[in-house]
């Protein structure tokens, strides 16, 4: 039998040895607790030796608000230098490290890019009046600052201040050089903030002497050329090393306004920005005027280069493709032979400019952009700004911009692949969508309404039902598969077209329907050979082929949409003459942007006006200004071409003759308001074309030839001879 003393005893123990550990935690906390407060009296008590009192305390506090705020700043410095140094990564020396000759689509040289080593000169090399042109007119305290010069900058905000206006830049030279290297010329706070810290690293990974000559090599001059040593052989026909002071001062003045002051296009404009580079100098201290007054009386003259211009926007984009598509390759000395087609090319610049010269100042628009692109995705035009000279900034392929309901077509797309058809009907109501409560164009509402109708009359409400039934990301998945290549943001706004695109974008995602739902596999660039004739790229051989991404039904009922918005929609202003003609205007917001994308069977074209500030226009829409230059380019871009049909369109083709006779008396309409539209010369037929393409691929194979000799050979055996007559 058990003795239950033991058991009290057990429990008895138990309790004692809780108690210890509870004692020993106790303690513990206590003695810790102790000393730590120990110790803070005896830190207290250490540094009350160094307390301040009196004027020294303020002294104190204010240092030590002052290292607060350091510490709280290099952060903040540190988050806004993070994303300008991002731009420095890999190589970023070898990034321009090419030549590359370029070709139109006929073979014809249109402009170079890239860093043609061989033509350029060390820095030492140069004349010295050439580097003290250059430092007098750009940054005369290039040698004295770190990068930014604190007292250029304010001496050019007192002068701005003072006119009232933008006179005089703060930029050094450093500065520029960071925006040439690493940046694009678009006037934002970010860019302005990513050029002053990668102009602090340059300074800090570059002598001064190596940021002086990458600036005299990669600066934009005018005509096409980059460089000094580019320019002076444009020019003056001569070495870089052999320019002379007048020349120089000429050179000097370039860097400001090349497209302003280039000598080939206004050379009275050219020799008085060259008298004030002499002028510079003088005040400067670097020259006397006794030394410049030779130039100034002889100014220089330049070799004559003719009118036409290099499509630069274009060259520029074609330039990025070129680098892209080089990694495939080691060698960097290239020819390149693209898609442009530079009547078509003239023709759009003579178009969006004469728009702009006629309408701009009314409606308030300063800037516009256009694409052109083939069936076939070959990008025959592209404008990307009214002067290349003035903003080497690409807003065809570069700018954001909100498509408005330009943007609807792919809200529509993604209903007809679910089902709808250009007949079916839904509510035009008014309808809220989590607090959103979109409204139409003339504030009315029509009930039901068909699908077509709708897109047609660009109503607002019933791609916002569609997008919210379909889902947006269906949407945005639908746009990105027909070529938008900007990411699209899938909010509920997004069917009236906030999520910003670029003109090259639209003229992608609508060439889609001129394809017959297939890929638009839009190129700039059909072939790249190396300098010993070795074809290195070939797009239609290393590219693959289009894919599908509209069903063929959908394409169609799209087809049987669009071309009823020129006939009696928003867009009639972009009714070609004797053409089928389809397409969508855009209005965004306040009129910040307006809109024309649409197509034929041949080629499709996006339009853009607006304002690089995003100030609002003089209510400018869509079926304005956009779609009357629309139809400008697209007149001259039909003449003399085989006429395509629309897919899923069952009207006839017109008669070319006929299309050409109205065309003609478009034009004669058109003259009599002040325009004379270009004159397309006439190109090779689509028969003789490809009789020429199989010429060619026969001559590049000798098996074709002997199959063709023994053909002949035993045709000659089977005919009876005859007697010579």
């Amino acid at each position: 039998m058990q003795d239950p003393f033991d058991g009290k005893n057990r429990k008895r123990k138990r309790s004692n040895i809780l108690l210890r550990i509870d004692s020993w935690i106790d303690s513990t906390m206590w003695n810790a607790g102790f000393s730590a407060s120990q110790r803070w009296e005896d830190i207290t008590i250490f540094f009350r030796r160094f307390r301040t009192r009196g004027p020294m305390k303020v002294l104190f506090e204010i240092a030590g608000e002052g290292m607060n705020l350091g510490a709280a700043g290099a952060v903040l410095m540190l988050a806004l230098a993070l994303p300008a140094f991002e731009e420095t990564a890999g190589n970023w020396r070898a990034r321009d490290d090419f030549a590359v000759t370029f070709l139109d689509r006929y073979g014809n040289e249109i402009g170079h890019r890239g860093i043609i080593h061989e033509d350029s000169a060390p820095i030492d090399q140069l004349p010295d009046h050439l580097v003290k042109a250059v430092l007098a007119t750009e940054d005369r305290r290039f040698f004295e600052h770190f990068g930014i010069d604190v007292l250029g900058l304010v001496r050019a905000m007192t002068e701005n201040a003072r006119a009232g206006g933008v006179v005089q830049g703060g930029s050094t030279l450093t500065q520029q050089l960071a925006k040439n290297l690493f940046l694009t010329n678009e006037r934002t706070i970010e860019r302005k903030i990513k050029e002053a810290f990668l102009a602090l690293w340059l300074e800090a990974n570059l002598s001064k002497k190596e940021i002086l000559s990458l600036y005299l090599d990669r600066a934009y001059m005018g005509g096409g050329t980059f460089g000094v040593a580019g320019a002076s052989q444009f020019y003056f026909g001569k070495s870089v090393t052999e320019v002379s002071l007048a020349e120089s001062a000429m050179l000097a003045g370039l860097f400001k306004a090349p497209a302003r002051y280039a000598p080939h296009i206004n050379l009275p404009a050219a020799r008085g920005r060259a008298n004030e580079v002499l002028t510079n100098l003088v005040q400067g201290g670097l020259m006397t005027e006794g030394q410049v007054i030779g130039a100034r009386r002889n100014p220089a003259t330049v070799i004559d280069r003719g009118t036409i211009e290099a499509p630069d926007y274009f060259l520029d984009w074609a330039f990025d493709e070129v680098k892209r598509l080089a990694l495939r390759f080691d060698e960097h000395s290239l020819i390149v032979r693209t898609t442009i087609d530079m009547g078509l090319q003239q023709a759009t610049e003579s178009a969006v400019e004469s728009g702009l010269r006629e309408f701009g100042k009314s409606l308030h628009a300063g800037q516009g952009a256009a694409v052109v692109m083939e069936n076939g995705g070959a990008v025959r035009a592209m404008v990307g700004g009214r002067d290349y000279g003035e903003s080497q900034f690409n807003r065809a392929t570069r700018a954001l911009r909100q498509p408005g309901s330009s943007f609807k077509v792919y809200v529509y797309s993604t209903a007809m692949e679910n089902g709808y058809t250009p007949q079916s009907t839904i509510s035009d109501a008014p309808i809220t969508w989590r607090g959103w409560s979109p409204r139409n164009y003339g504030r009315s509402y029509r009930g039901r309404v068909d699908l077509m109708t709708a897109l047609a009359k660009s109503i607002n409400t019933v791609p916002v039902r569609l997008s919210r039934e379909l889902g947006t990301e269906a949407v945005a998945a639908k746009a990105k598969a027909m070529g938008v290549e900007t990411p699209i943001r899938t909010d509920k706004t997004m069917a009236l077209g906030t999520s910003e695109v670029t003109v090259l974008d639209q003229a992608t995602a609508y060439g889609v329907f001129m394809s017959d739902g297939m890929q638009s596999r839009r190129h700039g660039i059909t072939q790249i050979l190396d300098y010993k004739g070795d074809l290195l790229y070939d797009f239609w051989r290393d590219e693959p082929p289009a894919e599908r991404v509209l069903t063929k039904e959908a394409s169609d009922s799209m087809n049987q949409i669009l071309t009823q918005v020129p006939e009696w929609g928003t867009g009639r202003r972009a009714k070609l003459d004797g053409i089928k003609t389809a397409g969508k205007t855009g209005t965004t917001q306040a009129y910040r942007d307006a809109w024309f994308c649409g197509y034929t069977g041949n080629f499709s074209t996006a339009v853009w006006f607006g304002n690089d500030d995003y100030t609002s226009t003089n209510r400018m829409t869509g079926g304005s200004l956009p779609a009357m230059t629309f139809k400008r380019i697209m007149e001259y871009a039909h003449q003399g071409i085989e006429l395509k049909p629309i897919p899923g369109i069952e009207d006839p083709l017109p008669d070319p003759d006929a299309a050409a006779e109205a065309t003609i008396a478009a034009n004669a309409a058109n003259a009599e308001d002040g325009y004379v539209p270009p004159v397309r010369p006439r190109t090779l037929s689509a028969q003789t074309t490809a009789l020429l393409r199989e010429l060619i691929e026969t001559f590049r194979s000798t098996e074709p030839l002997k199959a063709a000799g023994e053909k002949l050979a035993a045709a000659q055996t089977q005919v009876p001879q005859t007697t010579k007559q």
